[in-house]
């Protein structure tokens, strides 16, 4: 199993900035892009979302509307009344999710099944708190900023919480709340952004197809292939 360059930022640093200024430059490192039929948009076309769980530990992941309140983003931000988001609605935007024992994620042959299946043959462990992260600030400041990725991205909460927030098809956030033994896929060219919460503190195993590219493009980025395939995955879960 690789281990990530010395060099490498965590939690898909570096950053570029405005896509409309950074044309793709995946470098010596660059690989051929999986098809959109191998993305995760189009594998939840073919398994239903938390297949791969145990039933004993298969629970529904909690997810609703973001409020439009201003103030600190590692609150929950639940309107009143509250718009809860269920795993069907998470599903037509391309979003993968399953309930795992985070316990025994050394030796699980469940997440070993997940990574044979979606061959995420790349892995290492980060944990985002004050004391483990450099520069930690400025680090949950650009990760709370709006982009995508041009490959998936896939995270495993192994201890700790925090939110991921994807936009819907109408450009409306969706927050979801990820804890212990939650893991997600979010699709290349998918608008998303994440924060720790009130805890500051999360433990999460980064996953990926071969060697990971872990440059976000700030929104817009709309001129990139991942993103049109994205929208056209959008117009098929209508």
């Amino acid at each position: 199993m690789a281990l990530p360059p010395k060099t490498a930022e965590p939690w898909g640093l570096p950053r570029a900035g405005p896509a409309s200024n950074q044309p793709p430059n995946p470098g010596s490192h660059a690989r051929p892009r999986l098809p959109i039929k191998q993305s995760a948009a189009a594998g939840l076309r073919a398994r239903p979302l938390g297949s791969n769980t145990a039933p004993a530990l298969r629970v529904m992941v909690q997810a609703w509307y973001m409020d439009d309140a201003p103030g600190d983003p590692r609150q929950p931000h639940r309107p009143d009344p509250g718009r809860p988001v269920g795993l069907e609605q998470l599903r037509r935007l391309g979003v993968l999710y399953w309930k795992l024992d985070a316990d025994k994620y050394e030796n699980d042959p469940e997440l070993e099944k997940i990574r044979r299946e979606r061959n995420y043959s790349w892995m290492d462990i980060i944990t985002i708190c004050k004391d483990k992260l450099p520069n930690y600030e400025e680090k949950i400041k650009m990760f709370y900023e709006e982009h995508l990725h041009l490959d998936d991205e896939i995270r495993y909460i192994l201890d700790g919480s925090g939110y991921f927030d994807v936009r819907d098809k109408e450009d409306q956030w969706i927050r979801i709340f990820m804890e212990k033994g939650d893991m997600i896929t979010l699709p290349a060219g998918i608008y998303h952004r994440f924060t720790v919460d009130e805890k500051n503190y999360t433990k999460a195993m980064r996953l990926f197809v071969g060697e990971p590219v872990w440059t976000a493009y700030n929104r817009p980025a709309d001129h990139f292939e991942a993103r049109g395939q994205y929208v056209k995955f959008l117009a098929q879960t209508a």
